[in-house]
C-alpha cells in the first residue's frame, strides 16, 4: 500500500451497489469496478446527472455494465421503494458502497422524515438500506464499506438532541453524521460476525480530497461555491495536503475490493494527519471507538428508521 494506487481483481460475475455515483468519488468507484467487470447499479437522486455519469463511464469503459435507479436518501420512502425494487428482483449483490453525503447546509434543513438533514442523509438512510438489502448482501457474502470523514475525529453523537433542534451547528452535525457512519460500519461487522449473517463490512475515508460536497449546490440553500472548495480545489492540483478525486477514492477502493483489506477495519490515506496519501490502515478516531456507543446508536437508528436487520 505504499503507492498511491490499488490494484482491482477480477470482478465479472459480481453485482455493486454504490450511492453517490453520479459525482466524485462515487463516480470513481464505480468506474474503477467496471473497468474490473464489475456489474454496477448507481441509486441516484437526479436522472440526468445519472445518465451523464453513465455516459462517462462507457466513454472510457466500452461495454461496461452500469445503470441507474432512482434513489433520494433524503427520503426514507425512496430509500425502501429502492430496497424493495431489488430485493423482488432477487439477484444477490456482492458489494455495497455506502459513499453519497452532504455536507454544511448554509441553514438547519431537514429531510423528508423530519431529521436534520445531514445526519438523516449519511447516516440514516444509509443504514436502512443496508438493513433492507440485508438478505441479497447475505446471499452474495457481500462486502459493505461505508465512507466517513476526517470530521469524525472530533466532536460526538449528540445524543440529546441528534436532529440539533435546541443550538444549530453546522460542523457538529456533519462531524455527527460521519461518526456515526464509522460506527456503524465496524458494528456492522460485529453483529455479522456474532450471528453469522456471512457479510464483512469496514469503513473508509478520502482526507481532503477535492469534490464536489462544498459546491454550489441550489438544492441545498448554496448558491455558489465555498471559499473552502476552491481552495482546496487549486491545492489539490499542487498536491499540498489536500488531493484530487482520482486519489481520494482509493482508501474505499482498497476497503472495497483489495484481497488484503479486512471486515471490521478502517482504512485511510497514510500521509500527514491521513489528509492524502495511499490508502492505509488506521486508527479508529476516538469519539467512534466505544463499542458500546455503537450499540447505542445501531438501536436508536433502528428506532428512528423503524427498520431492523432481520436475517434469513
Amino acid at each position: 500500500m505504499s503507492r498511491a494506487e490499488v490494484d482491482v481483481p477480477e470482478l465479472t460475475g459480481r453485482l455493486a451497489v454504490v450511492t453517490g455515483g453520479s459525482d466524485g468519488i462515487g463516480l470513481g468507484l464505480a468506474r474503477r469496478l467496471a473497468a474490473a467487470g464489475a456489474e454496477v447499479v448507481l441509486p441516484v437522486r437526479n436522472a440526468e446527472k445519472g445518465r451523464a455519469a453513465v455516459d462517462t463511464i462507457r466513454g472510457t469503459v466500452p461495454g461496461a455494465r452500469v445503470s441507474t435507479r432512482r434513489m433520494d436518501l433524503s427520503s426514507l420512502q425512496s430509500v425502501a421503494h429502492l430496497a424493495g425494487e431489488l430485493v423482488a428482483e432477487g439477484r444477490p449483490i456482492h458489494l455495497l458502497i455506502n459513499n453519497a453525503g452532504v455536507m454544511n447546509p448554509p441553514q438547519r434543513q431537514t429531510t423528508a422524515d423530519g431529521f436534520e438533514l445531514q445526519w438523516g442523509t449519511n447516516h440514516l438512510a444509509h443504514f436502512a438500506l443496508t438493513a433492507q438489502l440485508l438478505p441479497l448482501l447475505q446471499a452474495g457474502g457481500a462486502r459493505v464499506t461505508t465512507q466517513s470523514s476526517i470530521a469524525a475525529r472530533s466532536n460526538a453523537i449528540n445524543w440529546a438532541d441528534t436532529d440539533f433542534e435546541q443550538s444549530y451547528d453546522v460542523g457538529r452535525a456533519y462531524s455527527q453524521s460521519k461518526i456515526a457512519n464509522l460506527m456503524f460500519g465496524l458494528e456492522l461487522d460485529r453483529r455479522s460476525r456474532r450471528a453469522g449473517w456471512g457479510i464483512t463490512s469496514n469503513v473508509a475515508h478520502p482526507g481532503v480530497t477535492a469534490t464536489n460536497l462544498l459546491a454550489a449546490q441550489p438544492q441545498m440553500g448554496r448558491s455558489s461555491d465555498t471559499v473552502a472548495v476552491r481552495v482546496i480545489r487549486f491545492t489539490s492540483r499542487l498536491g499540498v495536503l489536500t488531493q484530487t478525486v482520482d486519489r481520494g477514492l482509493l482508501p474505499a477502493l482498497y476497503a472495497a475490493v483489495h484481497p488484503e483489506s479486512e471486515g471490521g477495519k478502517f482504512y485511510g490515506p497514510r500521509g500527514f494527519q491521513h489528509l492524502t496519501g495511499a490508502p492505509a490502515l488506521q486508527d479508529v478516531y476516538a469519539p467512534a471507538s466505544d463499542p458500546a456507543d455503537a450499540a447505542r446508536l445501531w438501536e436508536l437508528s433502528e428506532r428512528l428508521v423503524g427498520v431492523r436487520f432481520a436475517t434469513t
